[in-house]
């Protein structure tokens, strides 16, 4: 049930965009990691990295779309993995919101100065699934109602 509320809401945020808005679809080949966003505003695509491990997308406003996978090798578990981005020293880095959920885990807070919102995805398979979404704080009227969405789509 939770999921076709993401896909109503995901459909919805594609059907208020204006029609010159196209969504655009990324497999990533490695990790099947997949997900969905507005390429007219990520547009800039930046070259795949030799690891295969996943794809960054740039917007002229100073936004990025990371969607990725890796290996679980340390067999973390949502719990585990905002437990230890919660206790993270790195300067500029804070979780303001999480949540955790069977399979999943949500984070958001801020780095670097910029908002960030990331979704994991921990599969059967041993990969554990991203989206990492950041902005300016300026810009969170503009995207905030884009990262539910966005991270909707992740699979």
């Amino acid at each position: 049930m939770k999921r076709r509320q993401a896909v109503l809401v995901f459909v919805a945020t594609l059907a208020a965009m204006p029609a010159s808005a196209a969504p655009s679809t990324y497999v990533n080949e490695r990790f099947g990691t997949v997900c969905t966003f507005p390429d007219e505003i990520f547009t800039d695509r930046q070259p795949e990295p030799e690891n295969g491990d996943g794809q960054v997308w740039l917007s002229a406003d100073g936004a990025s779309l990371t969607c990725s996978g890796i290996l679980n090798v340390d067999n973390d578990t949502p719990k585990s993995f905002v437990a230890d981005e919660k206790a993270s020293k790195e300067p500029g880095y804070t979780v303001t919101y999480s949540k955790t959920g069977k399979g999943w885990a949500v984070l958001s807070g801020m780095k670097d100065g910029k908002i960030f919102y990331e979704r994991r995805v921990f599969g059967r398979d041993g990969v554990i699934r991203t989206v990492w979404i950041d902005y300016p704080p300026s810009l969170k009227a503009k995207y905030d109602p884009l990262v539910g969405a966005i991270a909707g789509s992740l699979k």
